[in-house]
């Protein structure tokens, strides 16, 4: 992927006749969702997202539309753009007169005024992305002076996008007037329709997203963050710093990997509320492991030119991936975007953070349309309030994860004390690994080993661990023995090793740890039991001395 050194300062503008209106509808009210009419899960994902979210039945809209994934702009232009547009024009959810004329692609020509569409939400059955045809290319200056720019290819997401200003030209992209706009005007806003996605490899997938977002911004987003810094380039980089900066301050413990490779399937990445990184070309990582599954209300990003190229496979790329493991919002490209034209991540965590919606934030941070990019989620879903609301409690199984934002958000205000005590008060509760781990690092860094050890001496009763606590349980079992608790790793140990799905180079790496815990602990016969499976496991060449 290539970066541009210079923000391009020129565009296209439109005109729109701003009027006053009567106060709007509810959001959920202004959501229209389209929908495949050949593709029965298509159009029960639009009835499931419209009975979720109290959308009106008479806002789905069903047509017939190609099956695969990519589409011509013929194709496009024939069955999708010109038949939703004019029900968008006859039901009144855009404003525009029709003309007798026609584009250079076979659009009907209108004169527009803006639209009153909260999100235009796009069901799996929809097709992804539009192919370059020659034929339609013509030069759009100063855009098309530029050989990146030479193609009009693109989402159809981004093209649904400028549905009220339907006089654009096909080829290069169109600047999006709500790039980080913090007070768009009536007619900026009504020069852009928000287009988010309910897609994913499979159909169940895509039903999940509603799900998840409504069941986060019931209980909260709960979770720990993970930056992937990369170190890779002077643009990027400094995005995904300032996204660290920005998720610790909304409390996430939060971690930051700055090494050339990606987070290795070692790493600790326990409960992934938050992931921003870059660039690889597929999932690889902690998301490869076997049952790896994101919390509810999960916002992942990967940085990369066809991250999103299909979104039908639960392997190839990472949009499609992060959904088939339960993400809740994530982004992707269809072809070749220039770093500079994707979704700038720290302007979409700086909307979020504010409390705008998902599809508030995607367009804020985005300064393309026509172009490569898609959003994959409810658009609706608001994951930080707007404002101050009393404490939302999560399931269970991240409820620990609330207690570490908490402890983290004491800590910010300066008040280490009441940090500490408030993870010491859930730990009798409701004991966490995340929590314990915590306490623990924060007691010996005090220089009270006994505490630390304490604090975790709980974990030798757990009895399962999830595919992301997998590495969680190493550093519990690591602190532990840096304790003086060798025996309790040994629990811990055990637990861990006992996974039958543990990939065969995390369980070689980690039983040569465990087998130094069980010689601490003077266990002979469990050191001797973990050296003949470790023996078992490694090469022949490896084996003898």
């Amino acid at each position: 992927m290539k970066g541009w050194r210079r923000a391009l300062r020129v565009g296209r503008w439109w005109l729109f006749v701003a009027t006053a209106a009567p106060a709007a509808p509810p959001p959920a009210e202004r959501v229209v969702l389209v929908a495949n009419s050949d593709d029965p899960d298509s159009l029960r994902i639009a009835r499931h997202y419209a009975e979720v979210r109290g959308v009106p039945a008479a806002n789905i809209v069903a047509l017939k539309l190609p099956l695969g994934e990519t589409v011509s702009w013929r194709e496009f232009v024939a069955t999708l753009w010109t038949p939703l547009l004019a029900r968008l024009v006859q039901d009144k959810w855009v404003d525009a007169i029709p003309m007798a004329l026609t584009d250079p692609v076979g659009r009907r020509k209108y004169a527009p005024s803006g639209h009153r569409i909260e999100a235009l939400i796009l069901c799996r059955g929809v097709p992804l992305r539009i192919a370059h045809d020659p034929e339609f290319f013509t030069e759009v200056k100063p855009f098309t002076t530029r050989p990146e720019f030479r193609t009009n290819a693109g989402s159809v997401d981004g093209e649904l996008s400028l549905l009220a200003q339907p006089n654009y030209p096909v080829s290069a992209f169109v600047p999006n007037p709500l790039f980080q706009n913090e007070r768009p005007t009536a007619a900026e806003l009504g020069a852009v329709v928000k287009v988010a996605r309910l897609d994913g490899p499979t159909a169940a997938d895509a039903l999940a997203l509603v799900d998840l977002a409504v069941a986060a911004e019931r209980g909260g987003l709960a979770g720990r963050a993970y930056v992937d810094l990369a170190n890779r380039d002077d643009i990027g980089d400094p995005w995904l710093d300032s996204v660290a900066q920005q998720i610790a301050e909304l409390g996430f413990d939060t971690d930051v990997d700055r090494l050339p490779a990606t987070i290795p399937a070692g790493a600790r990445f326990d409960a992934p509320a938050l992931y921003f990184g870059w660039y690889a070309g597929d999932l690889t990582g902690p998301f490869t492991l076997p049952g790896f599954r994101f919390p509810p209300g999960a916002i992942a990003l990967h940085i990369h030119s066809y991250s999103a190229a299909t979104l039908r496979s639960a392997t190839q790329g990472w949009t499609g991936p992060f959904v088939a493991r339960g993400v809740t919002a994530t982004v992707g490209n269809v072809h070749e975007p220039y770093l500079q034209f994707t979704h700038r991540p720290q302007l979409l965590v700086r909307a979020l953070a504010k409390g705008a919606t998902l599809a508030e934030a995607a367009y804020f941070a985005l300064n393309a349309l026509s172009w490569q990019a898609v959003l994959v989620g409810d658009p609706l879903y608001r994951p930080f309030p707007r404002e101050p609301e009393p404490r939302r409690v999560p399931a269970p199984e991240w409820a620990g994860y609330a207690v570490l934002r908490q402890m983290r958000e004491l800590e910010l205000r300066k008040r280490p004390d009441e940090a500490l005590a408030a993870g010491i008060a859930a730990q009798r509760v409701s004991p966490s690994l995340a929590v314990g781990l915590a306490l623990a690092q924060r007691l010996q860094a005090a220089g009270d080993q006994d505490g630390a050890g304490n604090a975790l001496g709980f974990a030798a009763t757990v009895t399962t661990l999830r595919p992301d606590e997998w590495a969680l349980a190493r550093a519990c079992a690591r602190m532990l023995e840096s304790c003086g608790r060798p025996a309790r790793a040994l629990g811990v140990w055990r637990v861990l090793l006992a996974a039958e799905t543990l990939p065969r180079e995390l369980r070689v790496a980690w039983l040569t740890e465990a087998s130094a815990a069980a010689e601490a602990a003077k266990d002979t016969a469990q050191r001797v039991r973990w050296e003949s499976e470790l023996a078992a496991l490694r090469p022949a060449d490896v084996k003898a001395p």
